[in-house]
């Protein structure tokens, strides 16, 4: 049916190829591309598949992107390079003819900003090139998104509080590592806290809200306030919502760690002076810690996301929890990687496919929760993250 680039290699990447791989029905042609093409090499003779292709390239530069897409021609490329490469990867899409799927917002290098500004103002020229970009498609933003747009189509006439609830169960055995790039995940959790009440946006110390959460088959955890990309589309497209809020759990001896890595200075994403050169901090421990893509043989336990929603359907006041629970096991048995990669990876070739299918298929940038939620909900089902519903429960927040 269609013919798919996939940029980056990593732990999120090679959960992509692996999927996609899987479902050859509808990606009849493959291409994995990262800046080391020994890891993409890796990751196509892992699957086994002797016809997936894979390529060098810079996704910082649109000139070595649009040689590769007009030299390959996909009909979509999968971005789960990282944040900051977005809009290069964008621009090459439009000089090149090719419809874009990200997982994560772009961010600039220089700063810890999180807005899709930037992206959206690609709309226009997406719609003038005929081509369709979907923002977002991974777990928490992406899935977190379809819940709450499924909740809106099914369940509610008008949804007015909505909480992303985001916990990781799982034991890795490391003294200290985070589950996605170390760069972006210390970014993410060290900036000041934010979410949505009364059409304003409220803000918050780093981690200075927070509370047990219940979690299924899990039990009460520790969950943090942040502030996630997904709140900012999610509370312009369902506009009822009077409060919007992102939790995630965090463990003592993780947040133990992260306040020595700021004390020290660790955490910085600007430029220091070390033995005559220039070196970023932050960039420097990403160096030293455990590489992510390494951490699934020995992780044990369960991821648990979901949305945790109250608002009105005929006049009357329901609540409603939707939620995926992912063996770290599990998903290391089926790609090599553990739970976290597995749940970001798996939705974004499920919106590849619903592109390549034309069910999301629409000129322009959009957000996930802008299309039609049910035949993603039904593939989530059937291609490894079954989803639970619980209406009427206590939700606790």
């Amino acid at each position: 049916m269609g013919k798919v680039l996939i940029i980056g290699a990593g732990g999120v990447g090679t959960v992509v190829a692996h999927k996609v791989a899987q479902n050859p029905d509808v990606f009849t042609e493959i291409m994995i591309a990262s800046r080391t093409k020994s890891k993409c090499d890796a990751v196509a003779k892992a699957i086994g598949n002797p016809n997936i292709k894979t390529a060098r390239v810079d996704a910082d530069s649109v000139d070595e992107l649009v040689a590769l897409f007009n030299s390959f021609k996909p009909e979509i490329v999968i971005n789960v390079a990282l944040p900051y490469q977005d809009l290069t990867i964008m621009e090459a899409c439009l000089k090149s003819g090719v419809n874009y799927l990200d997982t994560a917002n772009y961010e600039p290098k220089d700063v810890a900003h999180f807005e899709y500004s930037w992206q959206w103002a690609y709309k226009k020229r997406f719609e003038d090139a005929g081509l369709t970009a979907i923002l977002g498609c991974g777990f928490d933003p992406g899935v977190s998104g379809i819940y709450t747009a499924y909740a809106a189509k099914h369940h509610f006439d008008e949804i007015q509080y909505l909480d992303i609830v985001d916990c990781n169960a799982g034991n890795h055995h490391k003294a200290f590592a985070t589950n996605f790039n170390p760069e972006i995940n210390i970014r993410e959790i060290t900036q000041n806290g934010r979410y949505y009440e009364n059409g304003e946006w409220v803000t918050t110390r780093p981690l200075e809200i927070h509370k047990a959460l219940t979690y299924p088959n899990i039990g009460p955890r520790d969950s943090y306030l942040l502030y996630h990309e997904e709140l900012e589309s999610l509370v312009k497209n369902f506009p009822t919502i009077k409060r919007a809020r992102f939790w995630m759990t965090f463990g003592q001896e993780y947040l133990t760690h992260l306040r020595v890595i700021q004390n020290i200075g660790m955490a910085r994403i600007d430029e220091v002076e070390y033995n005559g050169m220039k070196i970023v901090p932050l960039q420097f421990l990403k160096a030293v810690l455990p590489n992510p893509q390494d951490l699934g043989e020995n992780y044990e336990g369960e991821t648990s996301i979901g949305c945790r929603i109250r608002g009105l359907k005929d006049g009357k006041e329901h609540t409603y929890y939707i939620y995926n629970n992912c063996s770290h096991q599990e998903a290391y048995k089926e790609t090599g990687m553990q739970g976290v990669s597995y749940t970001t990876g798996v939705p974004a070739m499920i919106g590849a496919m619903m592109f390549l299918k034309g069910l999301w298929k629409k000129p322009g940038v959009w957000n996930v929760e802008e299309f039609d939620p049910d035949p993603f909900m039904e593939q989530l089902n059937k291609q490894g993250l079954p989803w639970h519903e619980v209406v009427d429960g206590d939700l606790e927040i």
